[in-house]
């Protein structure tokens, strides 16, 4: 049996501080970016050394704005990295240069330790140790102080003996010897796994800055299903064998809580990319390919150390930008519906406007967990203090968009569906300073009890009503109302309810090739 680490898989809440400090700061090459297997809507990025070899593989589920969880009992607490011996100095300095956070220094089984926290608070350890060095790629970090490989992690168990004998029985570890309440288990090519006691500890709970699971190595899946076959035997351990196209996976739980995958080191990442151009394509699953440009376009974006990147700026509404890579100049502005959020709207935009860039926004007002744009107080029934609240905070906000991010009015077009589109409807009507002029709304109906001077002279408005659609009477009254305020409105009723079908798009794009520059 094959013995060792394969990868480790962390989660992480803003993709590029991840990017930023895996590639740029500690100077692994990014090797692939897939859609997740689990979720493919949920981007992973996969770093290592240049030519992606098990070992060197540090793996990270984007969460992007997700919350923060908290490492404790049952979970991977530390990710260490193997530098040379002597490298400890050349770390902390480029650190203090980088503004990456330092915890400090130690010696942990006779090694040096410089202990450092990534952007979402993951403790990694740079390990000097002497282990065989991968190739890692060039770059401003000299061949003698690179990172050579993983050296290893610790695992947090309050049944310590029980964990460290499951690991050593079947993924080939052995035991090598105890520090403190730290038991070190070691690999055939040296790697470890350090078991601490963490009796009375609190539960690891799952988040931005915590492990998802470590990969232990096997040669081919062969080895993998022997290991499931030995696993079953055992009635208390829940195995799942699964294809991840660049290996195969099995995972299970061991006696202490930890997720452990057993990984083969074949097929590989090369299996769909040739060696120099390793994760530069963003890939999804094999069994969501119909879905694949959809998905694509839901997921973060982020630039390499030195290419162009978003720089976000901290508003009042949380958004998403999708920019495509051939853009007219235009920018749709998406307004989700009940339960949404700022990405639901991409890939139905992206079908109607392919070179449009999409700014999603995500809605601040919430009901028994549910996200809204504004407080209802029953069906059909509104807070209209709380939509005029919300419709002048929009305005301050777009006019900051505009500042922040160089977007002229005429550029955007407002796209919303169903609460959004009531939401964006009632702050065109309510803000005659808002920016949008444009719009295209979704299945929407009136929310305001009153409305007094609205001026919607020169705006330009699709309205998309279902057919069999229970609110299609309340879309056309809305629609009369912005044409009593001045505006041009377009009233489209097609196949279908309140639910978004396949003529959307087509009716979309239709209303907007005449509104945006030439594809």
């Amino acid at each position: 049996m094959t013995s060792g680490i394969h990868h480790v898989t962390l989660i992480a809440a803003d993709v590029q501080a991840n990017v930023d400090f895996y590639v740029g700061f500690l100077g692994l090459r990014l090797v692939k970016q897939t859609g997740g297997y689990e979720d493919a809507r949920q981007l992973h990025l996969f770093y290592g050394d240049y030519a992606a070899t098990p070992g060197s593989l540090v793996t990270f589920l984007i969460w992007q704005g997700g919350s923060a969880g908290q490492a404790g009992a049952g979970q991977v607490s530390e990710l260490a990295l193997a530098i040379a011996p002597g490298s400890i100095g050349y770390w902390l300095e480029r650190a203090l240069r980088f503004q990456v956070k330092v915890e400090g220094t130690a010696t942990e089984f006779g090694e040096p330790v410089l202990r450092l926290r990534d952007p979402d608070g993951v403790m990694v350890k740079l390990v000097g140790a002497d282990v065989p060095a991968l190739a890692m790629p060039a770059g401003d970090i000299a061949v003698e102080h690179a990172i050579r490989r993983i050296r290893g992690v610790t695992l947090l168990s309050e049944v310590p003996e029980e964990t460290s004998a499951f690991l050593v029985q079947y993924f080939g570890f052995r035991d090598r010897k105890q520090e403190g309440t730290t038991q070190r288990l070691v690999s055939d090519i040296g790697d470890s796994l350090d078991i601490r006691d963490a009796s009375g500890f609190w539960p690891g709970a799952p988040g931005a800055g915590t492990a998802d699971h470590v990969a232990l190595r096997a040669v081919d899946a062969a080895e993998v299903e022997a290991v499931e076959y030995a696993l079953r035997q055992r009635n208390s351990s829940l195995t799942n064998l699964h294809d991840r196209n660049y290996f195969t996976s099995l995972y299970v739980r061991e006696p202490g809580g930890t997720l452990i995958e057993m990984a083969s080191d074949g097929p590989g990442f090369l299996l769909d990319e040739t060696l120099e151009k390793l994760g530069s394509t963003l890939f999804v699953p094999p069994d969501v390919q119909e879905e694949a440009e959809d998905i694509k376009v839901t997921l973060p974006q982020f630039g390499l150390p030195g290419e162009e990147r978003m720089v976000y700026r901290d508003l009042i509404y949380t958004h998403r930008f999708h920019t495509p890579e051939a853009v007219d100049g235009s920018t749709l502005v998406l307004f989700h519906g009940t339960g949404g959020s700022e990405t639901d709207l991409m890939p139905l935009a992206h079908r109607a406007a392919p070179r449009a860039a999409l700014l999603g926004l995500r809605g601040r007002a919430t009901e028994g967990g549910t996200r809204r744009w504004f407080r209802g107080l029953a069906p059909m029934l509104f807070d209209q203090n709380d939509i005029r609240f919300e419709a002048t905070a929009m305005t301050a906000f777009m006019t900051e968009v505009r500042t922040a991010y160089g977007i002229r009015p005429e550029q955007m077009v407002g796209l919303g569906y169903s609460n959004g589109a009531n939401f964006l409807a009632a702050t065109m009507l309510l803000q005659p300073d808002f920016a949008i002029r444009r719009a295209v709304l979704l299945r929407p109906a009136p929310v305001l009890d009153t409305v007094s001077d609205a001026d919607l002279a020169g705006a330009d408005i699709l309205v998309v009503s279902g057919e069999g659609d229970a609110y299609r009477g309340k879309s056309e009254a809305l629609a009369g109302l912005l044409r009593e305020a001045g505006a041009t409105v377009t009233l489209q009723v097609i196949p279908g309810g309140h639910d978004l079908g396949p003529n959307d798009a087509r009716v979309i794009r239709e209303w907007l090739a005449t509104r945006l520059p030439p594809a």
